[in-house]
């Protein structure tokens, strides 16, 4: 009796149960797709949405071709005066740097009265070098003197007697001759002792390692106690005058638009302070690998300014008219520098544009655009050439 009704519940209307449970289930994953579908939809209508926000405009509405066109911002930039600034990296270094060294023999080094960092005067003591042996050599040679000094006057005395007997013929000329040519003599061995000794003396004073000019000392490479020579390396390096300067590296066509006397500002890495100075020298050739030449700019000893240092300099390089644009405006790939004006029948036409320096007011155009164009604003990254827009002008 149950399984009869069973077989009856199942046949029921003429539709078996289990095809009844498969048509619920495909009606249910319809409502799946539809969900999954109207999803997707709503994600485009956000997606256009943003775009028109972005474009400076709103969504059209439904009609002609025109209606359609995204409302996009532009702008007639014009042309402006602006002062022509050049930044250039660098390193600080001494203006007129003086590499000391021994001048002498050399020898052990007994004291080194200055340091780094100090300020010397020209002529003054910089190392002392030990010449107990050049003093001994000295004294040795002042007894010299001495001794050429007394032959040379006893000489004399000599010639003088015989002269007192030659005029009573007890003396010949040639013994007065012989007479004068040994006092003579005497006196030369005199002069050559003196100038011996003299030299000797210029030899140990040559010993002492003097400043050869007033400045301030970037380095010391001597400690007492030392042997030095000849060869040996620079003892000292010295600033002439305390003078610094920035060597400023600069492309070619960069040092092409600047003269020496230009003011520039020169600002050390690690600091925000700036120190004025001015171009005194240009660099007359040009490095055939990096293709840039060197800038000097001359600058006043100041604790911050350390050679080996680096620093940027902002270089002025008189003014120019040129196209100032908002940096929403300068668009780039790889074919370079680009923005988008609005041609005839409200089209967007690219144009190619050379950029020039960055200003507070935005990146000036130095070739490529007159300043009459329309430019697009904002939005030019979604555009694409020959895009029909609606133009919406903004004040310069």
């Amino acid at each position: 009796m149950n399984y009869e009704t069973k077989i009856k519940s199942e046949v029921a209307d003429g539709v078996p149960a289990d095809i009844a449970q498969a048509d619920e289930e495909r009606t249910s994953g319809k409502g799946r797709k539809w969900l999954i579908v109207g999803a997707i939809i709503f994600g485009l209508l956000l997606a256009i949405a943003a775009y028109f926000a972005l474009a400076g405009g709103e969504p059209a509405a439904v009609g002609d071709d025109n209606d359609q066109a995204p409302v996009v911002t532009v702008i007639a930039p014009g042309t402006t005066t602006i002062n022509g600034i050049i930044e250039a990296p660098g390193t600080i270094a001494a203006r007129r740097e003086l590499p000391v060294g021994v001048v002498g023999e050399g020898g052990r080094v007994v004291s080194v009265p200055v340091d780094a960092g100090d300020w010397v005067r020209e002529g003054q003591v910089l190392v002392v070098i030990d010449r107990s042996v050049q003093s001994q050599q000295a004294a040795a040679q002042a007894a010299q003197i001495e001794v050429a000094k007394a032959d040379a006057s006893l000489a004399q005395a000599n010639l003088d007697r015989a002269l007192q007997l030659v005029e009573r013929g007890f003396v010949s000329k040639a013994d007065v001759d012989r007479l004068t040519a040994t006092r003579d003599s005497a006196e030369a061995r005199v002069k050559v002792a003196q100038a011996q000794l003299a030299e000797l003396r210029a030899r140990a004073a040559r010993l002492s390692v003097l400043a050869p000019a007033s400045g301030y000392v970037l380095e010391r490479n001597v400690e007492p106690g030392q042997t030095v020579g000849g060869g040996s390396p620079a003892l000292f390096r010295i600033a002439r005058g305390g003078e610094m300067e920035m060597l400023a590296q600069l492309g070619e066509t960069q040092l092409a638009s600047l003269s020496q006397g230009v003011v520039a500002s020169v600002i050390p890495t690690g600091t925000e302070k700036a120190f004025e100075g001015q171009v005194w020298q240009l660099s007359p050739v040009i490095n055939p690998q990096s293709r840039q030449g060197t800038a000097r700019i001359a600058l006043s000893y100041a604790p911050e300014l350390r050679p080996g240092g680096f620093a940027t300099a902002r270089i002025n390089s008189g003014t120019l008219t040129a196209t100032v644009l908002p940096e929403s405006a300068v668009l780039s790939d790889e074919s370079g520098s680009f923005v988008y004006v609005v041609g005839e029948d409200n089209t967007a036409t690219r144009r190619d544009v050379t950029t020039g320096m960055v200003t507070a007011n935005g990146i000036a155009i130095i070739d490529g655009l007159s300043g009459d164009e329309l430019v697009v604003l904002r939005a030019g990254g979604f555009l694409n050439p020959g895009e029909t827009i609606k133009p919406r002008r903004e004040a310069a």
